[in-house]
């Protein structure tokens, strides 16, 4: 998955294992079905936990989102909902699941049909897993088994020579084949790799070789630009643009925004934040500031915080709403986890909304600075929404509930979704890096010190606004 951050010019992705890969190339995929945070509160009729989430109707989804679902998913907005929901109980029986069987416990996903599968070992664990309401598949290793093998891989790869390294793109858990997949580029360095056959139930794909291109684009839903110096006298090339995330507050009650770290020209100064008034870039209207940005760091993440200020509040940033396209809007109604299979959409000013669904659940991409002198480790989830320039920063929903923000994407100097899915069609299709919302709240929250971020949560609400 070639994956793009924009606009930042002081940031690319990192390429240095995998520089001459093609498509899957800029991110090291780690599966986890099971990593679950949310807790089960009952069982449903059908036997399945559940887990109690609060979502609009299908008759109060906006009319861009509705075209999007029935369109990129081919299945209705009620339907839509139903497997966002399913997805989430999904996600707390399997972290109960492998809690009490780690070793026959080999994964959890939403298959094609929206139905929730446990992967096991064991002809015991798939009948408790059955009789509590679940499609079963057997699997010859465990999630364990296979995240071990993917521990060794990785060391292997850092002992590598960088030239040889190079050739070699990100291993992923592929838990529906119960195996590790791993990207070499089809050239004759890659062709001449010998994997070490001391690390079980490894595929290898073979990829196109050519250098990931590094697009200076802007990613946006809702629409935000910074400036380097003062509007006025900056040159278009010099305007950063992004996507208002997730309206939210903390404990103090600031009004704050959730947008990606990268998207912070200058972490730690106060960057000021700007909504175009009109096509001349000098007439902004200043909404907000970075009060808070993170690329890489312990927690691994990309994210932002925005303090708005009376501006960005009565211009209605502090509402909780998310915006296609059409100007149509969606109230956010709660927070999830991203589950594999698990129904997703996204808001977006250059592409509208777009659905699809998680494709991966842990996702590591790493990250540097142009000069080179530094490198970040990203984590976050991978999604086959069509991500535009112009989208990065905004939210990802599945149902009605926050997901996470956009980060970046395979499809971003793509001119339309239309292109897109052309093009990259035949290399797997779209897809894009989101960071998951709890990661982002926690985070926050433990780097506030108590003070601006602390007890950070997702504004939401009951109805549309």
């Amino acid at each position: 998955m070639r994956i793009s951050l924009a606009p930042r010019a002081a940031v690319q992705l990192l390429a240095r294992r995998v520089a001459a890969v093609g498509s899957s190339a800029l991110l090291l995929a780690v599966p986890v079905a099971a990593s679950a945070q949310a807790e089960p509160s009952g069982t449903s009729t059908s036997g399945t936990p559940s887990t109690q989430v609060s979502q609009l109707s299908a008759a109060e989804l906006p009319a861009d989102m509705v075209e999007a679902i029935t369109r990129d998913l081919k299945i209705s907005p009620q339907e839509y909902l139903d497997r966002a929901a399913r997805a989430q109980e999904l996600n707390s029986y399997a972290t109960d699941f492998r809690a009490a069987r780690p070793e026959e416990f080999s994964g959890a996903w939403m298959d094609g049909d929206g139905y929730p599968v446990v992967a096991v070992t064991t002809t015991a664990a798939a009948k408790t897993a059955t009789l509590d309401g679940y499609r079963t598949q057997m699997a010859p290793v465990s999630a364990e088994g296979l995240e071990r093998s993917l521990a060794d891989f990785n060391r292997w790869v850092s002992q590598l020579p960088g030239q040889i390294a190079s050739q070699i793109g990100p291993a992923s858990i592929d838990f529906l084949n119960s195996q590790i997949v791993v990207d070499i580029a089809n050239s004759p360095l890659g062709r001449s790799i010998d994997l070490p056959t001391l690390i079980a139930d490894i595929k290898v794909q073979l990829k196109a070789p050519g250098p990931v291109p590094v697009e200076r684009v802007p990613m946006g839903g809702d629409t935000y630009v910074t400036f380097p110096e003062n509007p006025a006298s900056t040159t278009p090339d010099e305007v950063g643009v992004c996507s208002f995330g997730f309206s939210s507050t903390d404990r103090h009650g600031n009004a704050i925004n959730i947008s990606a770290g990268h998207c912070d020209p200058a972490p730690g100064t106060g960057t000021e934040v700007y909504v175009p008034t009109s096509a001349n870039i000098a007439e902004v209207v200043q909404v907000g500031s970075f009060e808070h940005s993170q690329l890489g760091g312990p927690e691994a993440l990309d994210y932002s915080l925005i303090r708005l200020n009376d501006t960005g509040v009565r211009a209605g940033l502090d509402r909780p709403v998310i915006r296609g396209a059409g100007g149509s809007t969606l109230t956010v109604t709660g927070t999830a986890v991203p589950v594999v299979g698990a129904p997703i959409c996204k808001s977006g000013e250059a592409s509208g909304f777009t659905c699809g669904v998680v494709t991966y659940d842990r996702v590591e991409a790493e990250l540097m600075t142009f000069d080179e002198d530094e490198t970040h480790t990203v984590y976050g989830f991978a999604g086959s929404a069509c991500t535009l320039a112009g989208d990065s920063g905004g939210a990802i929903v599945t149902g009605t509930l926050a997901l996470g923000i956009t980060s970046g994407s395979n499809s971003a100097v793509a001119p339309s979704c239309t292109a897109a899915n052309l093009v990259l069609s035949f290399d797997g299709g779209t897809s894009s890096l989101g960071i998951p919302i709890q990661s982002i709240l926690n985070a926050a929250d433990n780097s506030s010190g108590g003070g601006f971020g602390s007890g950070l949560t997702v504004r939401t609400g009951t109805a549309r606004d």
